[in-house]
């Protein structure tokens, strides 16, 4: 056997506690880095973004649900110890949080549900008393933030019984606790109520077979069932509910996004902030130029009142038009060749473009000539048919030579070789893509310029790979946390009543 792991502090191991410290800060007084196209938002059970008590409060409740997110996902994994050892750096950050914010939600009273849970995995009855202790805390926590009987938790989720897998876990391990202190009556007890809550978990066949008809998920459709009592009618709203909900916040992240590219053109502040785009929107509003608004917040360290006195300062409004523009020459300056190299390719392939495209003409110059006159025109077959790929006219392709033949390397429809036909673009659209990387290039340089500026507090080292992994595993689904699969607590609770019942026997 294995040796158990500590009911304290975890050992060492810095990184997903520095990643997510790190992500929290950044993500919550606006430094983003550049490549961070996502943002961190707190919502509640409804997916409605929510303040949540001063910015420290945001900052380490952030960084509390990254870790214990990836706690369960190394759970998941059935990497418990590693688990316990996040689930313990996330506790840490919970205990910075105002007790009084984060009594009214069950975040908490989870985590040390998934601390116990971790112990009984790992058979680690060194814990035991302290186990008892985090159960006590988990049970008054569900009370207080779910309501007596989970009565507040049915009326949010409009009656579901979302939670039944979470009280399934919970009254095995009292049982299983109690169990081991002797408790046997109180034992029994709890697993027998777990039990019973684990039999309403069973979802039948038939009803998973039906909402699969429908065309939803076995997995979606499974969880739904189990949330709803196996109420069709009630699993396919909530289904839908959830896909509305999973649009909505495609499409704010799309607009994130979108804003998140904005700023980054502005560049960052003297702090590696970026420019508040609140603020922005303010002074565009009153009529200020957007460029120049965002560079007026950007070296006032996003201060809105320093940004607007400058503005209106005609001297100073002068001064900075000038920075802007010498700015903007410097990049014109520095970028001439990248730009140079851009237009000879853009100019080279719509030159070859525009000879794929071209009309057909004689080798003299004139058109071909009209087939109407019913006499067989070069190109055409002896029989009076058309040659295969010309139109009723007997014209060839567009491109093909007077013989009707394609240039080299076309088929004998006229068409470029298959995978260019999508990249085929006219003298015009070549114009635009070309002025389009001129702007992005000058765009590029001026970003680069003020970012200069922000030289005397650099960006600390950071750990983006485990930085990446916090992110990707925030799954933005309410419903996650009560998705348990309980096929192993439901063969704990068969072990453990069996051994009360060998108990009472002997």
């Amino acid at each position: 056997m294995s040796p158990p792991p500590r009911c304290g502090r975890p050992g060492s191991r810095p990184t997903p506690r520095d990643a997510a410290k790190a992500m929290s800060q950044r993500h919550t007084d606006g430094s983003f880095l550049e490549g961070e196209d996502y943002n961190l938002d707190l919502e509640d059970q409804s997916g409605q973004k929510v303040m949540f008590g001063s910015v420290d409060d945001m900052k380490a409740l952030k960084m509390a649900l990254m870790l214990h997110q990836k706690a369960k996902t190394q759970m998941k994994r059935k990497r418990y110890k590693e688990a316990l050892d996040v689930l313990i750096m996330a506790e840490e950050a919970f205990s910075l949080c105002d007790s009084k914010l984060i009594e009214k939600v069950d975040n908490v009273p989870m985590l040390q549900l998934d601390i116990v849970w971790c112990y009984f995995v790992l058979r680690d009855v060194s814990c035991l008393e302290v186990a008892g202790t985090r159960l006590e805390k988990a049970r008054v926590g569900f009370e207080r933030s779910h309501g007596k009987d989970s009565s507040r938790f049915r009326v949010l989720q409009a009656g579901r019984q979302a939670d039944l897998a979470i009280y399934v876990r919970l009254e095995l391990l009292e049982g299983v606790v109690a169990y081991h202190n002797g408790q046997t009556e109180k034992a029994s007890g709890y697993l027998t109520s777990a039990q019973a809550k684990y039999l309403q978990l069973q979802v039948p066949d038939e009803a998973i077979s039906m909402l699969m008809d429908m065309g939803y998920e076995a997995r979606s459709a499974k969880r739904a069932l189990k949330m709803t009592g196996y109420d069709i009618q009630s699993s396919v709203d909530l289904l839908c509910e959830e896909r509305e909900k999973k649009i909505r916040r495609q499409e704010e992240d799309r607009e994130r996004q979108r804003e998140i590219l904005e700023q980054m053109r502005y560049g960052k502040t003297p702090m590696n902030k970026a420019v508040d785009l609140q603020k922005l929107k303010g002074l565009t509003n009153i009529g200020f130029e957007k460029y120049l608004a965002a560079e007026a917040l950007r070296i006032n360290e996003n201060d809105a009142d320093k940004a607007l006195d400058l503005l209106t300062n005609p001297e100073e409004n002068c001064i900075l038009q000038n920075k802007i523009q010498a700015k903007r020459s410097r990049a014109t300056r520095g970028s001439s060749s990248s730009r140079a190299a851009a237009a000879r390719t853009a100019r080279g392939t719509n030159n070859r473009q525009a000879f794929v495209r071209a009309p057909p003409h004689a080798v003299d110059g004139n058109a071909p000539p009209d087939a109407a006159n019913g006499n067989l025109q070069e190109g055409n077959h002896a029989d009076g048919n058309l040659p295969e790929g010309n139109d009723v006219d007997g014209n060839p392709p567009e491109g093909n030579d007077v013989d009707g033949n394609p240039p080299e390397g076309n088929d004998v429809d006229g068409n470029p070789p298959e995978g260019n036909g999508a990249q085929l673009l006219d003298s015009q659209e070549a114009m635009i893509n070309e002025e389009s990387v001129n702007q992005d290039v000058v765009m590029t340089d001026e970003v680069a310029v003020n970012d200069e500026e922000t030289n005397s507090h650099p960006v600390p080292a950071r750990d983006v790979s485990m930085e990446s992994e916090l992110a990707h595993e925030l799954t933005g689904d309410a419903l996650d946390d009560y998705d348990i699969e309980v096929s192993d607590e439901g063969q704990a609770i068969a072990e453990y009543l069996s051994l009360l019942e060998s108990a009472a026997s002997s």
